[in-house]
């Protein structure tokens, strides 16, 4: 294989710029992504829908969520835009492609417990070795530092390490977890956000710098939003009776924002009265009694919710102003006038996918592309860090790269 210095990186194998309208405004930007499931892909895909050329790179076998079809739309999603390139990184070949993708990036992304990305060459260490400008950004469970740094763990580890099931999203009943992995969610907005301030600050340093995001953190950091650390036991209720999910006479649930405001109360109190005459009683008056009585009130108001269809409240509501949502299927919403309206939602290789959900001057960030194959992107790239085709063989030939999926063994 060649050993002399590599020439300047060029271009490498993106999808196809967005829309001439779309806001790209991290266009340039190049991130290497070696992450893999959600938070550290979806952070990637955030850059990417904001302009980013991102590079996914993926062992041989490839990234775990192309092994569960339960995890499939977390492949679609969270690594559209991207193109991959299949390497092996624990063969003595890969440093040298490493190397170079490092000195074609701006930004690495990498998701493995700590300790893992230094055996493997790719910590920020290594790649500011090779691009001292380099940006690195380390998500994991527990955060590289503090005894629990290599504990094993998912969304609903962090969750609970977190503080999270100390609160009960409803008014009776114990705290249960949610269906949306939040943990993830929130770990992959913190680093997206790290990696836009840190590149703000290269401007003014010219330095690289290594980040570390840790999902437990970012939950603690959420529930100190919401409910402050002072909290230990368990509180067995919400805020509001009135603030809860509540099932129809047609098996449809919906969700009522009624809370502390007067005004809305009152609305909601009138809508309600001709169905559940004990709302008008003067217990229920203040925001006070309505705590105090709240199991009466919760209590009545299901009974209540129960004798009319979906359809039929949420007109009454509607005509009231009052805050109460159909709890919608994701096809529902996708369907429905407000998303079709806010133009965040598009098809892509035959599935509904958002982009990241912002407008800037009436401009969207925009999905490229569908995810790739596993190593579809391999020989592009290497031609790309300028790799001669002779040397692109012969890493194929060894297996440090791929180019097509290859089964784990």
């Amino acid at each position: 294989m060649e050993t002399s210095t590599a020439p300047t990186p060029q271009p490498g194998p993106a999808p196809q710029p967005g829309p001439a309208d779309a806001w790209q405004p991290l266009a340039g930007v190049r991130v290497i992504d070696f992450s893999a499931l959600l938070p550290g892909p979806l952070a990637g895909a955030v850059l990417a829908d904001l302009g980013a050329e991102v590079l996914k790179i993926e062992p041989p076998g490839g990234d775990g969520v192309r092994q569960r079809e339960v995890l499939a739309p977390i492949l679609r999603a969270a690594n559209r835009s991207k193109a991959s390139l299949a390497i092996d990184l624990k063969q003595d070949g890969a440093a040298a492609v490493v190397a170079r993708l490092a000195r074609w990036a701006d930004i690495a992304l990498e998701s493995f417990r700590p300790g893992v990305a230094a055996r493997l060459g790719i910590d920020h260490a290594s790649l500011s070795a090779a691009n001292p400008r380099i940006i690195s950004c380390s998500v994991s469970g527990y955060g590289q530092t503090g005894p629990w740094r290599n504990a094993p763990g998912h969304d609903l580890n962090f969750l609970a390490a977190g503080g999270a099931f100390a609160f009960s999203g409803h008014w009776t009943g114990r705290p249960r977890r949610s269906g949306m992995p939040v943990a993830d969610l929130l770990g992959a907005g913190n680093a997206a956000i790290a990696i836009l301030a840190a590149l703000h600050e290269r401007e003014r340093t010219g330095r690289g710098m290594a980040l570390d995001v840790a999902l437990m953190d970012a939950v603690l950091f959420g529930v100190s939003m919401r409910h402050g650390l002072d909290r230990d036991r368990w509180v067995p209720d919400s805020p509001y009776p009135t603030n809860d999910i509540f099932t129809t006479a047609d098996e449809r649930e919906i969700a009522l924002g009624v809370g502390s405001e007067e005004h809305l109360w009152q609305n909601f109190r009138k809508v309600m009265a001709p169905d559940m005459p004990m709302i008008l009683e003067p217990r229920f008056d203040t925001d006070a009694g309505r705590r105090e009585h709240g199991d009466a009130l919760f209590a009545a108001l299901t009974q209540a919710i129960a004798r009319r269809d979906a359809a039929d409240w949420m007109a009454r509501f509607a005509a009231a102003d009052v805050p109460a949502s159909l709890c919608l299927f994701p096809a529902e919403a996708v369907r429905g006038e407000q998303v079709r309206a806010r133009g965040f939602v598009t098809e892509v290789a035959g599935q509904a996918l958002s982009a990241f959900p912002v407008v800037a001057d009436g401009r969207r960030p925009a999905i490229r592309g569908p995810a790739p194959e596993v190593g579809s992107g391999t020989r592009q790239i290497l031609a790309m860090l300028g790799f001669a085709p002779a040397s692109v063989e012969e890493l194929l030939h060894d297996g440090v790269v791929t180019d097509e999926p290859k089964a784990r063994g």
